[in-house]
């Protein structure tokens, strides 16, 4: 019976000695985790399924070096949103019609997260959220709705651990103020 590697293992022979077994071992365990999470992102699937293939390439192809700094599951989500985000951005006029469509369609249409928060019976929990800053929400996407730890998102939105922990309370007191 073969023995067990961790991620760490796993990463060095990929880099090391291009192990093609490391790899897909690697890919195994964490395709689907990161497939799913991005899925969260972007509901085309199509998208999603190419930038979990580009997270691996890079990885196979040494385009991503892991620095053995944090967990693995971090630092692939941090390469497979950045992916995401060049996947969205680099779509052309067809990707901004597409958005644009896509915000249109919203307006008319309350998706099942309005239905909820609308629903709040203490507060206006969604005027809350809107009010904001993007670099609040952004911690609470990461950390509430991702449910990342604080060290994964602050590999993911590229801040220092201490930054997110603080940003948090500050969310959470702001929230706290505007449904009292």
């Amino acid at each position: 019976m073969s023995e067990t590697r961790s991620d760490g293992e796993l990463l060095r022979a990929v880099a090391a000695d291009a192990d093609r077994r490391a790899f897909e071992e690697l890919y195994r365990r964490y395709a689907p985790w990161l497939r799913a999470r991005l899925r969260g992102r972007c509901a085309d699937l199509g998208v999603v399924d190419d930038v979990v293939q580009e997270t691996f390439l890079a990885v196979w192809r040494g385009m991503a070096r892991y620095r053995e700094e944090g967990d693995v599951a971090g630092w692939l989500w941090r390469i497979g949103s950045r992916r995401l985000v060049d996947a969205l951005r680099g779509d052309g006029a067809r990707g901004r019609l597409r958005q644009a469509l896509a915000r249109l369609r919203h307006r008319d249409e309350v998706s099942a997260e309005e239905r909820v928060l609308a629903g709040v019976e203490h507060g206006d929990l969604a005027g809350a959220l809107v009010r904001l800053s993007p670099e609040l929400r952004a911690v609470l996407q990461a950390t509430v709705i991702d449910g990342l730890t604080t060290r994964e998102a602050a590999v993911l939105l590229g801040i220092p651990p201490g930054t997110v922990k603080t940003r948090a309370m500050r969310a959470r007191k702001q929230l706290r103020e505007a449904l009292a």
